[in-house]
């Protein structure tokens, strides 16, 4: 039977077309296991697609018809090749992270197929240093970047020793399925009871949740719509060609500056990403007076680790002010924590039905915008996207590899060509892995941003007296 998309998962599919692909990604880096033999990532291939059951979340793809009124749905592809959607990749030599970074590059701004489920993965071989990778890609309708995350945890361990992981698209049988659903407990009675009572709450709060936002985008406060982002020269129109830059800092060193600013870390990232995109706007010549806005995400997934099978989309999102017109550090890191403190003061106000359609509000004109064409002659509703997403805690292993690098890619708009996304992996004694995304041609020298990134955590370690 066929199964209706929720609003925001039908948005991703509409907005999409050959110079915005919508889909979400990570590239994780393993090292081989000590008795790996030279064969070894081919078996690690020919496992993938020796799948005998698919899970259903990776068999859907997108439908509709005259007898779905014109609505997107999901229905289960009953024509599923596991080797068109698992595939087999070796780098060039030397075989550096430079050329996966080049592979992925090209892979991700390479459009998911709508005839077929919206999902990839490549195994890659060539890397130095016994090392291979799986990049894996998902449609946003399909998941969320927070649910994308825990259903890639889904085939991690943390014992080095396992042997039985099985990959995150094979089907589960009933015990294993219900580890990986948010736990509730409550019957269907009592749980269509409260949604009830949820909807009415939100109905009757959005007038005042509206007004609030705002009347605080008008004040140029942290809410969810802003109204006073500058042109930068992010903003513009995009191909659907990709550029993609990633790399690791420690964790100890980002929270460092955090303990010793009475700040937190995901302000400590925005900091780093506000300081390098303020060195970049530089070295073009292009930083405008006022600063930058990103738009953040926020996950409303409810809490815990348990990975959701039944996919879709449940995320909110904050306009944070960077800023990125100030020449001191101290005061750039000082900016952020309190736009931030704003931000989650509003978002308090308001339930999660309230928030997410505050944040369609904020997000429509960075679709609406580029449908009409005029994302070039009006002000953009943001400047770019930084999204921190949590990762394993400890240290992990897919059947005795160990992950030694998790780095996400995600979406650059129309009209809004650098996207950054960060996951942190290993928990205090582990790293904070950055991916930048962008667009090949509207931003040019990509990797500039990482040394930018690395100039300004320094920076930021002299302020707080932890270098």
């Amino acid at each position: 039977m066929p199964i209706p998309l929720d609003p925001t998962s039908t948005a991703f599919l509409v907005a999409e077309n050959r110079t915005m692909p919508m889909h979400v990604a990570a590239l994780q880096i393993f090292r081989t296991p000590p008795e790996a033999g030279e064969d070894y990532v081919r078996s690690v291939y020919e496992q993938m697609i020796g799948v005998e059951e698919i899970e259903p979340l990776f068999l859907r793809r997108p439908h509709r018809s005259p007898r779905t009124a014109g609505q997107w749905t999901w229905v289960p592809d009953d024509q599923f090749d596991i080797e068109y959607h698992v595939r087999h990749n070796a780098l060039p030599r030397p075989g550096r992270i430079r050329e996966l970074l080049e592979l992925c590059s090209r892979l991700q701004g390479q459009r998911l197929s709508r005839e077929r489920p919206l999902w990839e993965a490549h195994v890659i071989e060539g890397l130095p240093d016994d090392q291979w990778a799986l990049y894996i890609k998902m449609h946003h309708s399909l998941v969320d970047g927070v649910a994308a995350v825990r259903l890639l945890r889904t085939m991690l361990t943390d014992d080095p020793d396992r042997r039985d992981v099985p990959v995150l698209w094979a089907k589960r049988d009933p015990e294993q399925a219900a580890t990986r659903r948010p736990s509730g407990g409550a019957g269907i009675g009592s749980q269509a009871l409260r949604a009830a009572r949820s909807l009415t709450a939100d109905a009757v709060g959005m007038p005042a949740a509206l007004s609030r936002t705002l009347l605080g985008s008008l004040r140029n406060e942290t809410s969810a719509v802003a109204l006073n982002a500058p042109r930068t020269m992010f903003n513009t129109s995009i191909t659907g060609s990709r550029r993609f830059a990633a790399q690791g800092w420690s964790m100890q060193r980002l929270r460092g500056v955090a303990t010793a600013t009475r700040t937190t870390l995901n302000d400590v990232v925005l900091a780093m990403c506000s300081g390098a995109v303020r060195d970049y706007l530089l070295d073009h010549d292009a930083l405008p007076d006022r600063t930058l806005v990103s738009m953040v995400p926020v996950s409303l997934h409810a809490g815990g680790d348990e990975a959701s099978s039944s996919g879709g989309n449940s995320v909110g999102s904050v306009m944070v002010q960077l800023g990125t017109h100030l020449a001191d550090p101290a005061d750039r890191l000082d900016a952020v924590h309190r736009s931030m403190q704003e931000g989650k003061q509003t978002l308090g106000t308001m339930t999660p039905t309230q928030i997410l359609a505050m944040s369609a509000i904020g997000l429509a004109p960075a679709v609406i915008n580029p449908a009409l064409r005029v994302h070039e002659l009006v002000r953009p509703p943001f400047n770019l996207i930084i999204s921190n997403v949590p990762g394993p805690k400890q240290k992990q292993y897919h059947n005795g590899a160990e992950l030694v690098g998790l780095y996400p890619l995600s979406i650059p708009l129309q009209g809004m060509a650098l996207n950054i996304t960060c996951a942190s992996y290993g928990g205090d004694d582990g790293e904070m892995d950055f991916g930048l995304t962008g667009c090949r041609r509207a931003v040019p020298s990509l990797q500039r941003l990482l040394t930018g990134l690395d100039e300004e955590l320094t920076r930021l370690e002299e302020v707080a007296g932890t270098r």
